[in-house]
């Protein structure tokens, strides 16, 4: 499902410190790609146009990564605030674009797969500026999140600290689709998730 108004962006700035290491650079085999290299390839599998990655800590590796994907590369140099500074950010840069609508991606949900992406894209209907839509599993929200033009103003005004887009989603209360029978949606934060 190509789509020329939708882009992805990627939230992969953090250091990832209950991790040990930026999970954006994780491996989940020796020899796969890096979680950042496995959501740019998931959105772009999904027909989704440009894919934004927003780096920040270890951003030269992460920009490796992100490049050999695809992606095009934003780096936070305030990423340290939490993902609401990365989210700021990758709205802001997106906002120069003809984008209509972002799908929202954290990188650290490995089994989110473009099966999810194609759902949420295929359930937007006509108008994509003003959608407002969001993967759930099991009843419980989750991401990806697509998110129209008309919300990114908003967004951007209540993504502070590590609340990324939380408390608009929130007041907004988003249409959800279920995606529970295509994966679990479950991020992973320790080496024992992994």
């Amino acid at each position: 499902m190509a789509d020329g108004g939708v882009a992805g962006l990627v939230l992969a700035a953090g250091a990832g410190r209950r991790m040990g290491g930026p999970k954006a650079l994780l491996r989940l085999s020796p020899c796969g790609p890096s979680l950042v290299e496995r959501a740019i390839d998931r959105l772009h599998a999904a027909g989704v146009g440009e894919v934004h990655v927003v780096v920040g800590s270890a951003a030269a590796s992460v920009t490796v990564h992100a490049e050999h994907a695809g992606g095009v590369v934003v780096e936070a140099t305030d990423w340290d605030e939490g993902m609401g500074a990365s989210l700021r950010r990758g709205l802001e840069v997106l906002d120069s674009t003809d984008a209509e609508a972002v799908l929202l991606m954290l990188v650290d949900l490995p089994d989110v797969s473009s099966d999810v992406h194609v759902r949420l894209l295929a359930s937007a209907g006509g108008d994509l500026t003003d959608v407002l839509v969001r993967a759930a599993y099991g009843g419980v929200p989750g991401h990806p999140v697509l998110l129209g033009r008309e919300h990114w103003k908003g967004v951007c005004e209540s993504a502070v600290g590590d609340h990324g887009a939380r408390d608009y989603l929130a007041s907004q209360q988003p249409r959800l689709v279920e995606c529970a029978d295509l994966a679990t949606g479950r991020d992973i934060d320790r080496p024992a998730d992994v």
